[in-house]
Order: structure tokens, then sequence, then C-alpha cells
């Protein structure tokens, strides 16, 4: 190509650059102004989009996952956006290197999700059934969260029914939580073993990512796209700009 042709190339790209991480920069900002919103005044929230928002927020604490990823767009896109305006080889390395870690721990997370689900349930298992026991009834918050999330999916407990058993919860009331009773078999009144779901919660949240795999999987694979071609334009820009 001619030296015309190159820059033409060249300024393209970096206002290509430009737009695009200062669409999430701004997609960051939005994100971070809503989740403070939502971890400060979630009832105000909750009253604008209505009761669905109230089983989003108790289910996943959508507010401070909001606040987490609005912060790293707002990273990303600064470095990108900034690096690209001023020509600073220094910020577009800064992008590229944030952007191939958040890539690599992406992959390393999928590898450890595919390979270590034993292990995962496992060790969800003895952390998260001792408090199941201990807190499920006593404490109000952890309880509602635990109600809507049975209700939601359609399951009993991490593992199944049984762990509730022993807990101070079936100690106080001597029956498994109304979540966890199939209501169309037996009323909830005369509670029993054959009337609870079968599942557990972690055994039906896998069900539902294989059932959905193929979404999870486009969406997977369109965020590493736009990440590996991120990093190619930032590379493409760092080597380029000395023959600018």
């Amino acid at each position: 190509l001619s030296p015309g042709a190159k820059m033409g190339c060249f300024t393209f790209i970096k206002v290509m650059m430009i737009l695009f991480n200062l669409a999430i920069f701004l997609s960051g900002g939005t994100l971070l102004g809503v989740g403070i919103w939502v971890a400060v005044d979630d009832q105000s929230f909750v009253d604008i989009f209505g009761g669905l928002s109230s089983t989003v927020v108790q289910v996943v604490y959508v507010g401070y996952f909001l606040i987490v990823i609005g912060a790293i767009l707002l990273v990303i896109g600064f470095l990108g956006c900034y690096g690209a305006q001023k020509d600073s080889k220094g910020l577009l390395m800064m992008f590229f290197s944030v952007v191939l870690i958040i890539f690599i721990a992406e992959i390393a997370a999928a590898v450890v999700a595919l390979v270590y689900t034993g292990l995962a349930e496992t060790l969800l298992s003895a952390v998260v059934t001792p408090l199941l026991k201990e807190k499920y009834g006593p404490d109000e918050s952890f309880t509602h969260v635990w109600n809507v999330t049975m209700k939601e999916i359609k399951c009993c407990g991490l593992n199944n029914y049984t762990d509730f058993n022993n807990s101070t919860w079936y100690e106080d009331h001597k029956v498994y939580p109304d979540a966890c009773l199939v209501r169309e078999l037996l009323p909830l009144a005369h509670p029993h073993l054959r009337g609870c779901l079968p599942q557990g919660c972690f055994d039906q949240i896998l069900e539902e990512i294989k059932t959905n795999a193929g979404v999870v999987g486009g969406v997977a694979a369109g965020i590493a796209a736009l990440e590996i071609a991120a990093m190619v334009v930032s590379m493409y820009l760092y080597c380029h700009l000395d023959q600018k």
C-alpha cells in the first residue's frame, strides 16, 4: 500500500477504536450508575420496574454485580478511547493487557467449570449446606433469597430436600420449606418426603445451562471475538504509531 493508503487505514482503525471504546466507556458508566442506584436505593428500583426486579435483586445482588462490571468497562473504555485518541503507546498496551487478562480469566473459568463441576458441587455443599441448616428461618434475608431461588428455579436445597434435615427450620416447624413442596401432590398441612421437589438447585442450574447451551455458547463466542478483535486493533495501533 502507498503511504497515503496506509495513513488512511490507520486513521480509520483509530477512529473505530475510539468510537468502540467510547461506547464501552458510556455503557460502563451507565451500568455503574444503575448499580450504585440499586445498591443504595433498591426500593425505588423495585417501585419503577416492578416485582420482577425485586426477585432479581434478591437472588443475584444485581446492584453489586453491575457496579463491578460497570467499573471494569469504564477502565477498559477509558484506556482504549483515550489511548487511541492521544496516540499513547503506554495506554494502548495497558488496554491490551487488561483485555488479555480478562480473556485468559474467562478461558480459565470455563475450563474449571467444565473439568471441576463435581469438585465445585462438593465445595459448595461443604459451605452452603451448613448455612442452610443454620440460617434458613432465623435469617430473614437469607431465607428470602433461598425461597425466591427455589420457587423460580423449581428446586429444593443445594443438593436436594435432605439439606434441610436436622436444620433449624425443620426442628422448629417439623416441615420442609413451602418452596420445596409440590403443591399438586400433597397439601402443605401434611408434608411428606415424596411431596418434595427431588432436584437440588445446583443440578437444576446446570440443567438450565445445558438446555440453553447454544445461547450461552453463542454469547460467550461473541464476547471472545470482540475481545480478540479489540486486542488485535490495539496492537495494530501500538505497532504503527511510530510509522504514522
